[in-house]
């Protein structure tokens, strides 16, 4: 799984580099983001008016929370989708239909366990990111929920998850999971609200090719979510 990542890329470089419309909300940069904060993300709307489609840097809160869930205590443990099941869960389906997303990020953190100095196990973190830095834009699903007993004006509620697949080769000595991403010549397609179709969707998710992705140890300051800053990116050896 992913359950925490870095993401501090400046807002006016994901305007550039995404081709964004407009700018919703703008989240600070973060090199914990743990699950219930809000992130970065790349969406696509039909604006009511004029029916065209604008492309929006929104910042909805990690964790999704299905338009019909009762409240949204589970959107922490809704943090990922797996790829294998996002189709068809009931959790995930109507967002993967219409309401998918990039979410810009440095790199993820995963954690192995190893033997400790003292006959026990530790957990060693591990920082992922493409080939050299610069930015992964992992594939992701957003959400609207608000909650119905407070009627019609109650305020809405946007959510997102990342969706992951089995690791490459590469990555299975640290965590089996990773997060997909899409490639820059399909970011249209996959962002395209209008686009409705789960095979032609899910066709567009890649996995990055080993020669693309690099890992390294860092520091166990990543494990409490009250640290932050670039020293938790910082390669260990």
């Amino acid at each position: 799984m992913c359950g925490r990542y870095a993401s501090s890329a400046d807002p006016d470089a994901l305007v550039a580099m995404f081709m964004i419309d407009e700018v919703d909300e703008i989240v600070p940069p973060s090199f914990n983001v743990a699950p219930t904060d809000p992130v970065p993300a790349v969406v696509e709307r039909v604006d009511k008016t004029t029916d065209a489609v604008v492309r929006k840097l929104v910042a909805p809160r990690w964790g999704l929370v299905p338009s019909w869930s009762k409240d949204a205590r589970g959107g922490a443990r809704m943090i990922n989708a797996r790829s294998e099941t996002v189709a068809t869960k009931p959790a995930f389906a109507r967002a993967f239909a219409a309401r998918r997303c990039l979410l810009p990020a440095d790199g993820y953190y995963e954690w192995q366990t190893i033997p400790g100095a003292t006959g026990t196990t530790v957990k060693q973190p591990w920082f992922i990111r493409s080939a050299g830095g610069g930015v992964l834009p992992m594939a992701g699903l957003y959400e609207f929920w608000r909650d119905r007993g407070l009627g019609a004006g109650a305020t809405w509620l946007v959510t997102c998850t990342v969706i992951t697949t089995t690791a490459i080769d590469a990555l299975g000595h640290v965590h089996d999971r990773m997060p997909m991403v899409v490639r820059e010549q399909d970011w249209a397609a996959w962002l395209d609200p209008r686009a409705t179709d789960a095979v032609t969707a899910w066709s567009l998710l890649t996995t990055p090719a080993s020669d693309r992705i690099e890992t390294y140890r860092v520091a166990p300051l990543v494990n409490s979510v009250r640290n932050n800053g670039p020293a938790l990116v910082a390669p260990l050896d």
